[in-house]
């Protein structure tokens, strides 16, 4: 008796592993085939049939986590990267002007007076495109040293001579500080605000001053909206100025931003319709000295 309640126990545990064992094996199969029909593996969790059991209802929960989590990068990735070929088509279509301009220039007689202003923006376009392209490697890039604020404001200046003459814009600086910084990243910033002026409000008069850790660009032009004011810093935004005129990848002042940011400085827009647009650019670290 006690021999044969042994083997009917044994043979109710084969059959019961038996039975598991072929049920096991049909989920993994489902689920292999959930793989090889997925697109993209990372959605795997978001087509799983709900669990029974406890155990996998926790493993199936970390699973969701994890999917989310990938699915998410996944989208900010697929974003960047259409924000990115959207710049670089805009980008393309702005770099025409001054190509077209300079062989229209070549083509009669080229003077050069006309040929430099042409030339200057072609390069502003370039070193643009190549600044926001680094954007994500921003640390790595990034030079700090001490400087003076009034060599570096001078240098922006004199870089866009060309654009400033012929757009009959006048520009006067004031003031000055010393502080540790990046200076390429900060006199491409000033020469960003500095072809603002020139293209959305040739002939007027543009202030650059610095005193106290903070530098100020004041112009005395167009303006802007009031309710496009928070927005101009956006990635892609042109505005009413920019739509009006053409011509504008609304990329500027959103590479400004993100320097500064990455700069640990501040950046405010300040302006008023028909009247002014001011810049406002603030070191933190030399004002909390």
């Amino acid at each position: 008796m006690i021999l044969l309640f042994a083997l009917l126990y044994l043979l109710i545990i084969a059959a019961w592993l038996l039975v598991s064992f072929f049920r096991e094996r049909r989920k993994t199969d489902r689920l292999e085939k959930l793989i090889r029909d997925l697109p993209e593996k990372y959605l795997l969790a978001e087509v799983l049939p709900p669990p029974s059991d406890v155990v996998e209802q926790r493993y199936f929960r970390v699973l969701k986590e994890v999917s989310r989590s990938a699915i998410g990068s996944v989208e900010a990735a697929r974003r960047d990267k259409e924000d990115y070929c959207d710049y670089v088509e805009r980008w393309i279509h702005e770099m025409k002007t001054p190509l077209t301009a300079c062989g229209l220039i070549l083509a009669n007689g080229g003077d050069v007076r006309k040929l430099k202003p042409e030339l200057r923006r072609a390069d502003n376009l370039t070193e643009s495109i190549l600044y926001y392209a680094r954007l994500r490697t921003a640390q790595k890039d990034t030079q700090i040293k001490r400087f003076q604020v009034s060599e570096v404001m001078e240098e922006a200046v004199k870089s866009q001579m060309e654009l400033m003459i012929a757009s009959k814009m006048r520009v006067e600086t004031e003031g000055g500080f010393e502080v540790y910084s990046d200076s390429k990243a900060l006199c491409f910033m000033l020469k960003q605000l500095l072809i603002n002026a020139a293209k959305y409000c040739p002939g007027c008069l543009v202030r650059l001053s610095a005193r106290g850790g903070v530098i100020t660009v004041e112009d005395n032009g167009i303006g802007i909206p009031s309710h496009e004011i928070s927005r101009v810093t956006q990635r892609g935004f042109t505005g009413t100025n920019g739509r009006r005129l053409g011509g504008s990848t609304g990329m500027g002042l959103y590479i400004v931003k993100e320097l500064c940011q990455r700069l640990d400085m501040d950046m405010k827009v300040e302006s008023q319709l028909g009247a002014y647009t001011k810049v406002i650019l603030t070191f933190q670290n030399l004002t909390k000295m």
